[in-house]
């Protein structure tokens, strides 16, 4: 070949290559971590005694329960997990249903949270224990009720009655009630 620059004289390829190693050489020094500790296997290490029905916190209450004490006449489950979601509809019409089990959360955590969100927050106690009652400003279709949970963290029910048809925080208050109930 001809041209300029068609040939590359030895000292180009050595430079091209020197380039692509030292390229390669940055990259792979920042793909390695050392993490301290001594290596568990799989399940080996966790001490889940708190976690009393790992995996079901949504059936702390029957679903027939929480669909009678919403006013409503079937209920489906949207999602559960950390947090778990219903659906509801009675003569009042829609209603949602939330329900959180945070099991290393704390009653003072989701209080100064409702706060900065800027929620009105009232002091309560369900079955002897601390609790709130969290109404969102404006929506009085809504209300959460959250407690300390029976073996640790923090459970809580966020009632949504889009179009009005119950009060938000009695039922919230009253699932509260039936989890450490059945929980005890």
């Amino acid at each position: 070949m001809t041209g300029r620059g068609a040939v590359i004289g030895r000292s180009g390829v050595t430079r091209r290559w020197a380039a692509v190693a030292a390229a390669v050489g940055v990259v792979a020094s920042g793909c390695g971590t050392t993490v301290p500790g001594t290596p568990v296997a799989e399940g080996g290490g966790a001490d889940l005694s708190g976690f009393t029905d790992l995996l079901r916190e949504c059936d702390v209450v029957a679903d027939p329960d929480i669909a009678a004490t919403v006013g409503a006449d079937a209920i489906v489950r949207d999602f559960f997990g950390a947090i778990c979601r219903w659906s509801a509809v009675g003569a009042g019409g829609l209603v949602k249903i939330t329900f959180d089990w945070f099991e290393t959360g704390s009653l003072d955590t989701e209080e100064q949270t409702a706060r900065r969100l800027g929620y009105a927050v009232e002091q309560t106690t369900i079955e002897g224990r601390r609790a709130i009652v969290v109404t969102r400003p404006g929506d009085p279709g809504s209300c959460g009720t959250t407690l300390g949970a029976p073996s640790a963290g923090v459970v809580g029910w966020w009632v949504q009655y889009p179009s009005g048809g119950g009060d938000p925080c009695a039922a919230a208050t009253r699932l509260a009630e039936l989890t450490v109930d059945v929980a005890n």
